[in-house]
């Protein structure tokens, strides 16, 4: 498509503007259409025929064009059917301008690249006598109709607005929540601009504690997400502010020094989450993701944790009386097998007569394996672990951190499942909040469930769970410190400036990916994190290097 032609808006009218001859020359004004050659009271779609095969690039550019007139001239109904779904792209172009109350814009569309043609919008947002500009850019596909074989644009909300998702709306009016001014621990203001992983986070605080602060709302353009159940963490996103309102300041329990290295950390590695937590007091001191989605999920992920699981392998181990410390002689050969199926240690290396210690830092996988077989005879062998990852972890009893969040799922086992599970595979699912709040448990000896407000601010009491008894604890504190400072962590932690440091690596197998995702947790004083890079390999490797970054600005 030849750039340069535009569509606009004006007086409340949409109109096209032609700034070259991609559109052929015409305009709109006030609802009134023609071309340079003749005037037409209406703009009709170009003659558009079915075929097959990729669409050409004249379909392209003239399917474009159809659209992007119909959508100026505020005509929904041929907008939509010059789509693949027309039941919603119809709504969704008549609520630009009647909900988002859309006065004037003007949308220019790019040179097209294959199927894609990009445009941006230049539009100005009116409401109760208050205006203000906004402009941004999307982008539309044209595809081949897969029953009827025209050109049609492949509809997604995305094209009205790049943030838009499934059945989320554009709306303009008075802000439904107060402005929030939220401030660290310390009373430092956390902003989105600053802080540009807090995103999510701080639209979240706003909307459930926005009315509580003291502010007033101003006017503002926010999408206003599809309903519950449609996308967990989804919250009102501010896209324009018309006129300021007045913000209510909201104390939280994040410390800025910390989130800033956990945004410089994450924006190394691709794919990336981090969480720190204070194991003191379950406190929340950073969240930082890195990835393309805009997915929180440091807070909201479900992935196998995979070798940092062994923190609560261990601990059922101890509490179970497989072991009685970290001095007992483990069995840590090559590989083991489970109900038939095999497991390996990295590289299928082994320890010859060594102990719980060597093989928790070394990272053992049969160890964790061969050692539990008797709990079978028990009859314990598949619930063991998830009793222990709710008792004393809190893993599983709904968390209340104060925004959206996923606490962990340690399912019942069966099977070479359950032997799977031990070394944080099979069904087990977490998040860097997770395995983070694990870390922090073993060091703290107690859990404390994390909020990233002030308790008293809560809807709901956190969780509790029972402290780890002393011996378990101590246990636990003894093979981290092993594991941060002659293992498979010590790399990463090394230059820490304390001798008070544990930690735990793992990297988690995922089903056709080539690499797997590295984990790593870690506590130093009294702060604790743990991150997740995807496709990072080993955990030493990416997540290491973030998670001690991190600790380091304790």
């Amino acid at each position: 498509m030849r750039s340069g032609a535009k569509v606009a808006i004006v007086g409340g009218v949409f109109a096209v503007v032609a700034g070259g001859v991609g559109y052929g020359g015409y305009n709109l004004w006030n609802g009134v259409m023609g071309t340079t050659a003749a005037p037409s009271t209406k703009a009709a779609p170009g003659v558009r025929k079915a075929g097959s095969g990729p669409v050409t690039a004249d379909e392209v550019e003239r399917t474009a064009k159809d659209f992007l007139a119909a959508w100026a001239e505020g005509d929904a109904d041929t907008a939509g059917g010059l789509t693949n779904a027309a039941g919603t792209a119809g709504p969704a172009v008549r609520s630009f301008r009647e909900e988002a109350h859309i006065s004037k814009a003007v949308i220019t569309p790019g040179r097209a690249v294959g199927p894609k043609v990009p445009f941006t919008v230049d539009a100005t947002v009116t409401y109760e006598g208050v205006s203000k500009r906004w402009t941004y850019a999307s982008e539309l596909t044209v595809v081949r109709g897969v029953t009827t074989g025209m050109p049609l644009v492949d509809w997604q909300p995305a094209v009205i607005h790049p943030k838009l998702t499934k059945d989320a709306a554009l709306r303009t009016g008075e802000a439904p929540d107060p402005p929030v001014k939220a401030v660290d621990h310390q009373g430092r203001e956390l902003t989105k601009e600053k802080y540009p992983s807090l995103g999510q986070v701080l639209d979240q605080l706003r909307e459930k504690y926005g009315s509580e602060t003291g502010g007033k709302p101003g006017v503002e353009t926010w999408i206003e997400p599809a309903g519950e159940g449609a996308g967990e963490g989804a919250a009102r996103e501010t896209l324009l502010t018309l006129a300021k309102g007045e913000p209510g300041k909201l104390q939280t329990t994040l410390d800025a020094d910390v989130q800033a290295a956990a945004e410089q950390a994450v924006g190394r590695y691709g794919e990336s989450s981090v969480v720190a937590i204070k194991p003191s007091t379950g406190e929340i001191r950073a969240v930082a993701n890195n990835r393309k989605d805009g997915f929180n999920a440091a807070f909201l992920g479900l992935q196998a944790p995979g070798s940092t699981m062994k923190i609560v392998t261990a601990a059922m181990m101890l509490d179970q009386g497989v072991v009685s410390g970290p001095g007992d002689r483990v069995e840590c050969p090559a590989t083991v097998t489970w109900d038939g199926r095999p497991f390996h240690n990295l590289d299928d290396f082994a320890i010859q007569g060594g102990t719980f210690r060597d093989s928790f830092r070394r990272s053992c996988n049969t160890a964790f394996i061969k050692a539990v077989k008797p709990l079978n005879d028990k009859g314990v062998a598949g619930t063991a672990l998830g009793a222990t990852a709710r008792t004393y972890f809190g893993i599983g009893e709904e968390w209340n951190t104060g925004v959206r969040s996923l606490d962990g799922s340690v399912p019942q086992s069966a099977g070479a499942e359950t032997a799977a599970s031990y070394i944080g595979q099979g069904k087990i699912t977490m998040n860097a909040l997770n395995v983070a709040s694990i870390a922090a448990t073993a060091k703290n000896g107690s859990f404390k469930q994390p909020v990233i407000v002030p308790r008293a601010l809560l809807d709901r009491a956190p969780a509790t769970a029972r402290p780890l008894p002393g011996s378990i604890a101590s246990a636990l504190r003894d093979m981290m410190h092993a594991t941060a400072t002659n293992g498979t962590g010590a790399r990463a932690m090394s230059g820490l400036g304390t001798n008070d440091k544990g930690a735990k690596t793992g990297s988690a197998e995922v089903d056709n990916q080539g690499s797997s995702n590295s984990w790593f947790t870690g506590y130093a004083d009294d702060l604790a994190a743990a991150a997740v890079v995807e496709s990072g390999g080993h955990g030493g490797d990416a997540a290491g290097p973030l998670v001690a970054s991190v600790l380091k600005a304790r």
